[in-house]
């Protein structure tokens, strides 16, 4: 299966790690993360997963799954208000979890898989 590796200069590759890989027909988004309120965090890390699916020649309206992380689960509301947003008509399916420690003190990160 051929692999191809995402990135640019807003969005760098880093040991071990990618911004996204495309194989065909799926395009497999790693997790953006984000600090601040959380409404704005959520609206920042979708923003860049936007982006970064747009790189990969997919899009938001084709995403089939993500995962969402979240330092404190008291933030779902206010997240879940943030992310509804960004939804198509068709939403993807989402699991959501509390994740006691994110990278770099964030307070929520965001991964998924679209089509292309």
């Amino acid at each position: 299966m051929s692999r191809e590796y995402i990135s640019n200069d807003e969005f760098p590759p880093k040991p071990h790690n990618v911004p996204a890989v495309k194989v065909p027909g799926l395009v497999f988004c790693a997790g953006q993360t984000a600090t601040g309120e959380i409404k704005q965090a959520t609206t920042t890390v979708l923003s860049n997963l936007q982006k970064v699916l747009e790189l990969a020649g997919s899009s938001l309206d084709k995403v089939v799954k993500y995962n969402v992380y979240l330092q404190d689960m008291g933030d779902f509301a206010a997240m879940n208000e943030a992310y509804i947003a960004f939804l198509p008509k068709n939403p993807p399916s989402r699991t959501c979890i509390q994740a006691g420690c994110l990278p770099g003190g964030s307070i929520i990160e965001i991964e998924c898989v679209a089509q292309v």
